[in-house]
C-alpha cells in the first residue's frame, strides 16, 4: 500500500493531526490550540471558523513532510454542534460544545411534559444538555428565517465532524458516522436512523441533517483548493474522539473498559447488544462497519483535565506541572475536596444545576491540599463511572485502559489506581484517538496499521482500604453539598 494515512483529532483543547505509516511509525505530527469563550454562566463556545482554521493548519504541517497521503481518518470531539449556509459554507453561528448548557431549560421542559423515558428509550442517552438535539434547536432559533431557510435545503446542520467533512470535500458530502449520530438525542438506536419523533420533540427539522453511515466509510474525497492536500484523497473513516480512542486501545470485544481524560473524561466499554443502564450511564453506538453495528456502555464527566487549569489560575500556577508538583508536595488533601461542578455534573449524577465546590477546609488547609484535591477529583469522578458500570454489566472489570492529556499526569494515575483499586494501563502514545481514527481508516482501504503492542506503563493500587474509604466518604459527602 502506498502513502501514509493522515489522522486528524479535532477535539476540545487542541486539533491534531498524524502522518501515520503502513508499519505504524509516526511520520509527522501536528496541533493547535483551541480557544473556548464563556459567554454566560453555564454557556460554552467555539468559532466555528477558527474550528476549521486550526484543521487546516494542522493539515498544512504534517503534508509539508512530503509524503504521500493514502487516506484520511477524522475523530472529533462530539456533541457540539454546529449550522452552516449551503451555498457559501460559512457558519451561520458558534460551534455550540458539549459542555454548554445553554439549552438546560428545554431539557427540563421535556422533562417536566414526561418525556425523559421515551427519550432515553428511543435514543439510550439521558435528557440532558450535554447532548446535540437542544444545541441544534437552540442555533436554529437565533435567526427567524434559519428554519424557513432550512426547509429550502439552504441550511446545513450536524456535529463537528459532519462540518469538517462538509469542508474537506467542498460541500459535496453531509454525512456522519453511526457513533458521532448516536449522540445527538436524535437517531434511533434500534433503527439505527434518525428518528422523525425525536426531531419533532426537539424541533429539529430532519432536512438539515447529515445523511449516517457506518463509521468505515468512503465519506467522500478532498476538494481541490479546500486543503493543502490534492484532490480525489479519499476519507475513509469518521469516529468520535471517545469511540475512537476505544477502537485504538483495540478493545473489540467486551470485558475491557478505556477512559478518555481530556477536558472531560469518558469511560467506555463494548457491550455487543444494546444495556440499558440502570446507574446513570448512556447506551451508545462504539462504531460501525460494512459488517454491523456494536453497542457500547459510556459514561461523560463534564470537566476532568480543565479542572486542573481551573485550580492552577485560582492559585496562581503557571501550569498543570506546577499543579502537580504542589500536589505531589503533600501526602494527602489534608480533608479537603474538591467538586469541580463547573458545567453541572455529568455521569453518573447527571445534575446540570450542581455547581463547583471546595469542602473540608480548616486552618491547617494550605495551596498544596487543594492542589491534591483537584487531582482527587478527577479519579473519584472516574471511579463513579467506573464502578457504576460494573454495576450495570454485574461483572468485574479487571482493569482501565487510559488515553488523552490528562492521563499523562503519573500522580493522577496512581491515585486512579488507588481509588478504583484495579490497575491502570496506559499506552507509550497520548494519541491514541488519532491512531484509531488512522487504523480504521487503514482498514478500510484493505489493509491493517502496525500500531505495537501497546504495553506501555501500568500503575497499580497502593492505598489501603481504609485510607480509600475515608476519601470516598468524604467525596460523597461532597457531592451532595455540590446538588443542594
Amino acid at each position: 500500500m502506498a502513502g501514509a494515512i493522515l489522522a486528524i483529532d479535532q477535539g476540545t483543547s487542541n486539533t491534531k493531526a498524524l502522518l501515520v505509516a503502513p508499519d505504524g511509525e509516526i511520520l509527522a505530527r501536528a496541533s493547535r490550540p483551541m480557544e473556548t469563550s464563556y459567554p454566560r454562566p453555564g454557556w460554552a463556545e467555539q468559532s466555528a471558523r477558527g474550528l476549521w482554521a486550526s484543521v487546516l493548519a494542522v493539515i498544512d504541517e504534517v503534508v509539508a513532510a512530503g509524503h504521500a497521503v493514502a487516506g484520511i481518518g477524522l475523530s472529533n470531539q462530539r456533541e457540539s454542534a454546529v449550522i452552516w449556509d449551503t451555498a457559501s459554507g460559512e457558519p451561520l453561528g458558534p460551534c455550540v460544545l458539549w459542555q454548554c448548557c445553554r439549552s438546560a431549560s428545554r431539557c427540563e421542559a421535556l422533562k417536566a411534559q414526561g418525556h425523559e423515558a421515551e427519550v432515553v428509550a428511543r435514543t439510550g442517552l439521558a435528557l440532558n444538555p450535554m447532548f446535540s438535539a437542544g444545541k441544534l434547536a437552540w442555533l436554529l432559533d437565533q435567526d427567524p428565517t434559519l428554519r424557513e431557510r432550512a426547509g429550502r435545503g439552504e441550511v446545513k446542520a450536524g456535529t463537528v465532524d459532519a462540518w469538517l467533512l462538509w469542508k474537506l470535500t467542498g460541500g459535496r458530502r453531509h454525512a456522519t458516522d453511526h457513533s458521532n449520530a448516536s449522540r445527538t438525542q436524535l437517531m434511533n438506536l434500534q433503527t439505527l436512523a434518525w428518528d422523525p419523533e425525536m426531531a419533532r420533540l426537539f424541533d429539529v427539522p430532519l432536512t438539515v441533517l447529515p445523511e449516517i453511515a457506518p463509521s468505515d466509510s468512503l465519506f467522500g474525497q478532498t476538494a481541490a483548493g479546500a486543503t493543502a492536500l490534492p484532490a480525489g484523497v479519499p476519507i475513509h473513516a469518521i469516529l468520535g474522539d471517545s469511540h475512537a480512542a476505544l477502537y485504538g486501545h483495540g478493545v473489540e470485544s467486551p470485558g475491557r473498559v478505556k477512559a478518555t481524560c481530556g477536558t472531560g473524561s469518558s469511560l467506555m466499554t463494548v457491550t455487543g447488544a444494546r444495556v440499558r443502564s440502570a446507574h446513570g450511564l448512556s447506551s451508545t453506538i462504539a462504531w460501525s462497519r460494512s459488517s454491523g453495528v456494536l453497542h457500547a456502555l459510556e459514561g461523560n464527566i463534564s470537566v476532568s483535565g480543565q479542572a486542573f487549569a481551573f485550580v492552577g489560575q485560582l492559585l496562581g500556577l503557571e501550569d498543570e506541572a506546577a499543579l502537580t508538583a504542589l500536589a505531589a508536595s503533600v501526602p494527602d488533601s489534608g480533608g479537603v475536596c474538591v467538586v469541580p461542578a463547573l458545567a453541572g455534573l455529568g455521569a453518573p449524577h447527571w445534575n446540570d444545576a450542581a455547581r463547583g465546590l471546595v469542602s473540608g477546609l480548616s486552618l491547617g488547609s494550605t495551596p498544596a491540599h487543594l492542589a491534591r484535591a483537584a487531582l482527587e477529583a478527577v479519579a473519584l469522578q472516574i471511579h463513579d463511572v467506573f464502578m457504576a458500570m460494573q454495576a450495570d454489566l454485574g461483572g468485574v472489570l479487571p482493569e482501565l485502559n487510559v488515553d488523552g492529556g490528562a492521563a499523562r499526569n503519573d500522580l493522577l494515575m496512581q491515585l486512579l489506581a488507588d481509588l478504583i483499586d484495579r490497575p491502570v494501563r496506559r499506552p507509550d502514545t497520548a494519541e491514541v484517538s488519532a491512531l484509531g481514527a488512522a487504523r480504521l481508516a487503514a482498514r478500510g482501504l484493505g489493509f491493517d496499521l502496525a500500531l505495537g503492542d501497546g504495553a506501555g506503563r501500568v500503575f497499580t493500587p497502593a492505598m489501603t482500604s481504609q485510607v480509600r474509604e475515608h476519601i470516598l466518604a468524604g467525596w460523597r459527602d461532597a457531592l451532595r453539598r455540590a446538588m443542594l
